[in-house]
């Protein structure tokens, strides 16, 4: 096999693992939703990932749910088979973090001794592996918060669980994107003023391209801070916030800096005013990306399409008081969002 099928193989297995992280997220919504995620107690990387096999093993297991707050102040009444409905969203979605794992460590190998994988590449595809395992770490850290006194687990590190899903998802698909399309850093579209032979327009669409990737980063978090305090239940009203542009509740909690994140006005408040500034922001990148690369059009157009899609999900999630179906939507949505503007990036860069 020749340079450039190596280098196409590994680009398509990174693409794998990335629809598996986006995959495993649409779960993690779904458990999260239907109030899933603290049904199992207990971390065992390995045993856990076997199921329970006998009614003697689902009695067991619901009998230590029994002992946790959630079923002590809220779930009381919950039956085995209603415990059972919880149990495999939660199942499946740990399942799935560990296949992740495997999918990637067992090619990994394999490119490594084949010589398909070598020296800084092998070391940076190697971190992935690290973070992933970080990642699912932070998955039960989040669960544990919520096996304590309060039956709902932190925001903030709910925040930080899907922050680095995401952080791994956008490392291993520029780094394949970047073995499917060479970067070309040192390209100009025409003669124009330059910075270090880049023309400035481009130059500027390129940091700005940048900027949206960290302000799309920031609306994730902010948007799980709104699903950890469940403030997509409040103000349910759109463009207004119950009558208000700025709800009059916005800075009730001291001090001030905490009403950022425990506030539900305040967060969704910020979660809105970041999907506004989007919204204008992502359309005048992309205007950009159509008249300096054309070559990028593609990207650029999808890019847009999908932006007023994710906001339509976001304010039918909003108005219909986050029903399954919509609130898992809007997050998937969410990441192919940041998936497109990763792609946008990277083509005005070739």
């Amino acid at each position: 096999m020749n340079s450039s099928n190596q280098q196409r193989a590994v680009a398509w297995w990174l693409f794998a693992c990335c629809a598996m992280v986006f995959l495993t997220m649409v779960v993690g919504g779904v458990t999260r939703l239907t109030h899933s995620g603290l049904s199992i107690v207990e971390w065992k990387p390995l045993i856990g990932a076997l199921p329970p096999l006998t009614h003697a093993d689902w009695l067991e297991l619901f009998a230590k749910y029994q002992q946790t707050p959630e079923f002590i102040q809220r779930n009381h009444d919950m039956t085995l088979e209603g415990f059972q409905f919880i149990f495999w969203w939660e199942w499946a979605h740990r399942l799935l973090g560990r296949s992740i794992g495997l999918v990637f460590f067992v090619p990994y190998a394999w490119f490594l001794l084949r010589g398909r994988l070598r020296g800084a590449l092998a070391a940076k595809v190697f971190g992935f592996f690290i973070l992933g395992g970080l990642q699912g770490a932070m998955g039960w850290y989040m669960v544990k918060s919520g096996l304590v006194d309060d039956p709902r687990v932190s925001q903030y590190r709910l925040a930080a669980h899907l922050g680095l899903a995401f952080v791994l998802f956008g490392l291993m698909a520029w780094t394949g994107l970047g073995m499917l399309q060479p970067r070309n850093a040192n390209s100009a579209v025409s003669p124009a003023p330059s910075h270090q032979g880049i023309p400035l327009r481009i130059t500027f669409t390129r940091r700005l391209g940048n900027w949206l990737v960290a302000l799309v980063f920031i609306m994730v978090l902010s948007g799980a801070l709104v699903a950890g305090i469940r403030a997509g239940l409040a103000y349910n009203t759109f463009p207004l916030m119950n009558g208000h542009f700025v709800p009059p509740e916005i800075f009730m909690v001291e001090p001030l800096w905490l009403n950022f994140f425990t506030n539900m006005a305040t967060v969704q408040f910020d979660h809105r005013m970041i999907a506004w500034l989007l919204m204008g922001l992502i359309p005048w990148y992309s205007w950009h990306i159509w008249r300096e690369t054309p070559a990028a059009r593609t990207p650029a157009v999808v890019l847009t399409l999908w932006l007023a899609v994710q906001v339509s999900l976001g304010i039918a999630t909003l108005l219909l008081q986050v029903p399954v179906a919509l609130g898992a939507a809007h997050q998937a949505g969410a990441m192919v969002l940041f998936g497109l503007l990763i792609w946008a990036n990277h083509a005005i860069r070739r």
